[in-house]
């Protein structure tokens, strides 16, 4: 996606529980929770993947994407496809995208990464000059050469 910014990955703390797990430091059910929510949406929302589930090892894992944003209003905290991120975020200025996987066979999930999305992140389109103004009183390389012929 075009506007994606501020990416964190969680790929070494889902490394640590599983680590923790193999360890038997934690049990499966500790790592095995996730809410009837959760697997509803990743059921009617989720995006497929090819990944198999870490803990049970006979299904595949199931991305859920959720919003959040100041912009969305009641439909924060939404779970969305990925199909529809990018229509999303030409028409919002920001909002936040937390991706969960999910294992439909065990119960597992874990929280993947998470990102912005939004117009304000599009780069190039010259906002940043346009305040300045290329004509202003001052602006330019001759001023600068008055300035040095002065002194």
């Amino acid at each position: 996606m075009r506007t994606q910014r501020q990416v964190v990955d969680y790929s070494l703390q889902k490394r640590a529980v599983l680590r923790e797990l193999l360890a038997g430091r934690v049990g499966t059910y500790d790592v095995c929770d996730a809410s009837p929510y959760l697997k509803n949406a990743a059921r009617f929302h989720g995006e497929p993947t090819e990944e198999r589930c870490p803990i049970c090892r006979s299904e595949n894992l199931t991305h859920v994407h959720y919003i959040y944003g100041d912009e969305l209003k009641q439909s924060a905290g939404q779970a969305r496809n990925l199909v529809e991120l990018p229509v999303l975020a030409m028409t919002l200025r920001e909002f936040q995208v937390f991706v969960v996987e999910v294992c439909l066979g065990c119960d597992w999930n874990h929280l993947v990464e998470q990102f912005l999305l939004g117009r304000d992140g599009l780069a190039g389109d010259g906002s940043e000059q346009g305040a300045a103004g290329v004509n202003a009183p001052g602006a330019g390389p001759a001023h600068g050469r008055r300035r040095e012929a002065q002194r």
